[in-house]
């Protein structure tokens, strides 16, 4: 599947904006969190999606709602989905008085 340019999977933030700049390495984080070090590998190269269950650990170590792991994984595949299918989104015509400002404003 193609990845659009502006699309960031919540992996590339965990490891650059929370995980990085506390000097906690993938192995670390698996330990601290009780999951797989292959786990946290795939999650890091975007291969791997951020569970209910990995932003409840993610949440408790660092601190942070679930709600954001899940948010930021929900915005991730809205984005590759919806530049995977533009094509038949732009086909499809929208219901009288709905929006016509999709795709792309998630």
């Amino acid at each position: 599947m193609h990845k659009p340019a502006g699309a960031i999977h919540p992996g590339e933030i965990l490891l650059e904006q929370f995980l990085e700049p506390a000097g906690i390495d993938g192995q670390r984080l698996a330990d601290e969190i009780g999951l797989p070090a292959e786990d946290i590998a795939e999650i890091f190269a975007g291969t791997r999606s951020i569970c209910a269950d990995t932003a409840l650990r993610l949440a408790r170590f660092l601190g942070t709602a679930p709600e954001l792991w899940l948010h930021l994984q929900n915005q991730y595949d809205l984005e590759i989905t919806a530049a995977s299918i533009e094509t038949e989104l732009m086909a499809i015509e929208p219901a009288n008085g709905a929006s016509e400002n999709y795709p792309g404003t998630i």
